[in-house]
């Protein structure tokens, strides 16, 4: 695997947020729902395993199928945009601003939630037969595959609301801590340049948050549509408010603080290295100079 050193990695990362907050407004929705049906198929496809073997570890270790094949087609989720778009801002990178970033955001949010609902029409069709059957017939072979779909809707939602602030607040911190992992995923995708690597990289990130049972913004667009489609007992209010709110909000949180500015501060805007005193000198021989990579200007003239 091609290693692509820290400082070189937050270039590509502001140079990847610039390109996305200036790019077209059809390339942009384009993308963004293909983006948003690759993942949530993946997500369909997850759970269905998972009901058919009884291990929900299983489901957890292909999930990531759908977030490699995304990102490897170039297309973006609002996850990836929520960290790379205000990497360029912050950069001061020309033509990046900050109603450009927000912009790129709804439109994303869009394109994503169109993608998701898209899959969820097809998955209540395929599970209902056209819907002509329903996920209580004894009869429909795809019955206990529908009510788990249902089941999740109504925990993640519902399953909150029991809890109050409470459960708002967690729904909140397990957008923060799953966007944490995926948005290192992203990162996984610039870290290598050969296409194993990559496969690599942001697999493993991606499996963490799905096997923990985190909230992602976009799979929860099909989620939660789809368990509403096949009769599930909650609504769109309860969806919105429990649910897709808070971890929108979390993943936005989780991603920029715990990945993007970490990557930003340390790596893009690294303070000089500290100078040793003259008291110091005499002190134990040190066994040789420390390695370093590429400065930020030795990055940026090479980039």
């Amino acid at each position: 695997m091609t290693y692509v050193k820290p400082p070189e990695l937050a270039v590509a990362l502001i140079d990847a947020g610039a390109s996305k907050v200036t790019m077209s407004t059809r390339d942009t929705l384009v993308r963004a729902y293909m983006a948003g049906a690759l993942l949530t198929l993946a997500a369909a496809f997850a759970v269905k395993m998972a009901v058919d073997t009884g291990l929900p570890i299983v489901g957890a270790l292909l999930f990531p199928i759908g977030f490699v094949l995304l990102y490897l087609l170039g297309y973006d989720l609002l996850t990836g945009v929520f960290v790379l778009g205000p990497l360029a801002w912050l950069a001061k990178r020309p033509g990046v601003t900050g109603p450009g970033v927000l912009r790129n955001w709804g439109l994303v949010f869009l394109g994503n939630f169109a993608g998701a609902l898209t899959v969820a029409l097809l998955v209540s069709i395929f599970v209902t037969y056209g819907f002509d059957t329903t996920i209580h017939d004894a009869s429909n072979q795809f019955a206990a595959y529908g009510q788990k779909l249902a089941e999740i809707g109504h925990d993640r939602t519902l399953g909150y609301a029991e809890h109050g602030v409470g459960g708002w607040l967690s729904v909140f911190v397990r957008g923060m801590m799953c966007n944490w992992m995926v948005s290192t995923g992203v990162v996984g995708a610039l870290v290598a340049k050969d296409v194993l690597g990559k496969i690599v990289v942001m697999w493993l990130p991606v499996l963490l948050f799905f096997a923990m049972g985190f909230e992602h913004s976009v799979v929860n667009m099909f989620l939660f549509p789809v368990g509403i489609m096949l009769g599930a007992d909650f609504g769109w209010g309860d969806y919105l408010l429990w649910n897709e709110i808070p971890t929108v909000l979390g993943n936005l949180v989780g991603g920029l603080l715990f990945t993007g500015l970490a990557i930003y501060v340390t790596h893009y805007k690294t303070r000089p290295k500290r100078t040793v005193s003259a008291q110091n000198e005499s002190g134990p021989e040190e066994s040789g100079p420390e390695e370093s990579g590429p400065n930020r200007d030795e990055v940026l003239a090479g980039a």
